[in-house]
């Protein structure tokens, strides 16, 4: 993964990751979103989100996946039980109105601008059908948050500018929740 560092890597990897994504982190985020037959992840990295969708999503889960290497063991790791795309989240490679959910987890600091990010909104909106949800989390920007990112591509999502940033993408009636470290939002493509 060339946008992390060495301990960010092993971090991302580690039980002690998938275990708290599995126990905390997505059953928070995803608290009252219903995925419906299409999910879109974007930006899976090692998987950990991954694994937990694929065992919760009741329909077809898509996984996009900017970094070749880590699609390739995606691929290596489902076989034909997830679709992984290798392809950047401001110009996804997928048709318009296909995904009735969109999720990202822990990824939008990653996105190199907040340009790109705005992109990335923009495409989320596209690829969904009328009235599916774009949800996911990220972390807040703090000291530690930083330090886990040094030499990293690290763009922190001010939450605050969150819901007039997915707006001007098209969603309508976006929310924003946060806690210490870490915020969720969704919105509706109407």
């Amino acid at each position: 993964m060339t946008s992390m560092n060495r301990y960010h890597q092993w971090l991302c990897n580690s039980r002690m990751w998938a275990r708290a994504v599995e126990k905390d982190l997505l059953p928070w985020a995803l608290e009252d979103v219903q995925l419906g037959a299409e999910t879109l992840e974007i930006g899976p990295g090692y998987g950990a989100t991954t694994r937990v969708l694929a065992r919760r999503t009741g329909g077809r889960l898509s996984v996009l996946e900017v970094d070749g290497g880590a699609a390739e063991r995606l691929r290596a790791e489902y076989g034909d039980r997830v679709e992984v795309v290798h392809g950047d989240g401001s110009a996804m490679p997928l048709p318009d109105g296909r995904f009735d959910a969109v999720l990202c987890f822990t990824m939008l600091h990653h996105v190199p601008s907040p340009r790109q990010q705005d992109q990335l909104f923009a495409e989320a909106f596209r690829v969904l059908r009328p009235g599916g949800v774009f949800a996911g989390c990220d972390g807040r920007a703090s000291r530690g948050f930083r330090l886990i990112h040094l030499w990293d591509t690290y763009v922190p999502v001010p939450p605050r500018t969150l819901p007039d940033r997915l707006r001007a993408a098209g969603f309508s009636t976006p929310g924003i929740s946060l806690r210490k470290d870490n915020f969720r939002f969704r919105a509706v493509r109407p």
